[in-house]
């Protein structure tokens, strides 16, 4: 499928439609690796390598796939320092900042309501 160019203001898309560049966005950026990059930049600027410590379980590949996907969206910046080897540096921009507000809310909310859902699998796994 085709994404449909979005043309007009923001607040007329209509999001649930299944060639909206909305949902292209939300396909995008509802994964957990991009969640916990997002987490785990925060307000910091981060190396590759930093990155892939601090996210236990990723991949070289996958965090470097999800990395380009936030960096296309404008969600991430990416910083390559002319050194031998190079340095390449990882922030979000405002966008992205503004992102991670949304998914700290979704971090707090799972904590929150871990032991609730824990215990709701057992009784319907039972």
């Amino acid at each position: 499928m085709v994404t449909k160019q979005f043309k007009g203001l923001p607040e007329e898309a209509d999001l649930r439609r299944a060639d909206s560049l909305a949902r292209e966005i939300f396909s995008d950026i509802a994964n957990k690796w991009a969640f916990l990059i997002l987490e785990t930049l925060g307000e910091r600027t981060l190396r590759f390598s930093e990155l892939r410590n601090e996210v236990e379980g990723v991949s070289h590949k996958m965090l470097t796939q999800n990395l380009r996907m936030l960096e296309r969206n404008g969600l991430v910046v990416r910083t390559v320092h002319p050194t031998v080897p190079p340095r390449v540096e990882y922030t979000l921009t405002e966008p992205g900042r503004a992102l991670r507000a949304v998914v700290g809310g979704m971090c707090d909310w799972t904590q929150q309501y871990l032991g609730r859902i824990e215990a709701a699998r057992h009784r319907f796994d039972a």
